[in-house]
């Protein structure tokens, strides 16, 4: 996210040249070029990584309990805590992968326009490309927000602890 800061402000979507811009803090690469370079590194390992995650559970039908279903729409309105909160994990779940998808065909479409004309076309001009793409970015900060807060809520922290132990 921080290399596509550092491409934002070579261009702010928000107010042109005279937008507002990202302190350098929050930066990656240290021009255009460099953040380019670091955001197309990105999009190829998380969205080659989101296809082998898409493949794994097709392929082991893991899809029938890992996303959301008509019955966790019904689970949340029990009084099951336990219940409520694995329907709430994988109502998240389920929410964030079109904002994945969005992020990476709209990053698509901006990174070869010509190739990509037809999915260009699908965002109408240039402009609204470029923010849905950015609006991609709180959308996936959101997510990872929420899903740390319901790791804390079910788990505490021996479940974050033995994320990364």
């Amino acid at each position: 996210m921080t290399s596509g800061l550092q491409i934002y402000n070579a261009n702010p979507v928000f107010g042109g040249r005279d937008g507002w811009e990202v302190p350098d803090f929050f930066l990656l690469g240290g021009w255009l070029a460099g953040g380019r370079h670091w955001h197309f590194a990105a999009m190829w390992f998380y969205g080659l990584n989101l296809l082998w995650y898409g493949i794994y559970v097709f392929a082991t039908r893991r899809w029938r309990i890992r996303f959301a279903s008509t019955r966790d729409l019904k689970t949340l309105q029990i009084e099951n805590l336990k219940r409520k909160n694995y329907a709430w994990h994988r109502l998240i779940y389920t929410a964030i992968i079109p904002v994945l998808l969005l992020a990476i065909l709209s990053g698509l479409a901006m990174y070869k326009p010509a190739q990509f004309y037809w999915l260009s076309g699908l965002f109408g001009d240039w402009q609204t490309l470029r923010v849905a793409h950015l609006f991609t970015v709180p959308a996936i900060v959101v997510f990872t927000l929420i899903h740390s807060l319901l790791a804390l809520n079910v788990g505490s922290f021996r479940l974050i602890k033995s994320m990364f132990v």
